[in-house]
């Protein structure tokens, strides 16, 4: 198989980084993180590492270019192009998807495949719970889930609309997700 491109996504509690840790062992890309991207270009001193560290010490969120070129920077390096990459909190708009295509259309690379693991809202809150977490009130988990609801749906629309999204059963043990995310994998990549 050629290296792959993939994409997760997911509510929180829905076993997206222990599937991601699966999914590097099983395919070997490079398991690339936003925070990690955000992390390396400040420690490099990048352009774009300043532009962001300054937002960050500002409490500001880092907009949409100086992720986009981070992210184009990251993407560049030769392990990712050797090996391939699982992005992990990228792309979070349309906007950021969009730019995603053109960048991969410009490397001549093949395109990116979004998979969701679709777990309910009722599961994630009592898996959220049960991990006894100090910020992980009724409340708080709530609210976050509901951010993730009124952002990512757009996101989730996106992939679909582009024919790039597999929606994978998130329910059951880690092995039976593990499964049914390899066979959708599989199934886009022949």
């Amino acid at each position: 198989m050629a290296a792959i491109r993939l994409i997760i996504l997911g509510r929180q509690g829905s076993g997206k980084g222990t599937q991601c840790v699966r999914l590097v062992e099983a395919y070997g890309p490079v398991h690339v993180s936003t925070g990690d991207m955000l992390r390396s270009a400040v420690a490099e001193g990048t352009e774009l590492g300043l532009r962001a560290s300054a937002l960050m010490d500002a409490g500001d969120l880092v907009p949409d270019d100086v992720m986009i070129g981070i992210v184009v920077d990251r993407l560049a390096k030769s392990d990712v192009v050797e090996h391939g990459f699982l992005l992990d909190g990228f792309p979070r708009t349309p906007a950021q998807a969009e730019a995603l295509e053109e960048i991969l259309s410009d490397t001549g690379a093949d395109g990116v495949r979004a998979f969701n693991i679709e777990v309910p809202v009722d599961e994630v809150m009592e898996r959220m719970l049960a991990r006894g977490r100090g910020d992980d009130t009724e409340e708080a988990i709530r609210r976050r889930l509901d951010l993730y609801e009124s952002t990512t749906a757009p996101l989730l629309a996106w992939f679909e609309e582009h024919g790039l999204l597999s929606v994978v059963d998130g329910l059951g043990t880690e092995d039976e997700v593990f499964d049914r995310l390899r066979t959708a994998i599989e199934a886009v990549s022949e």
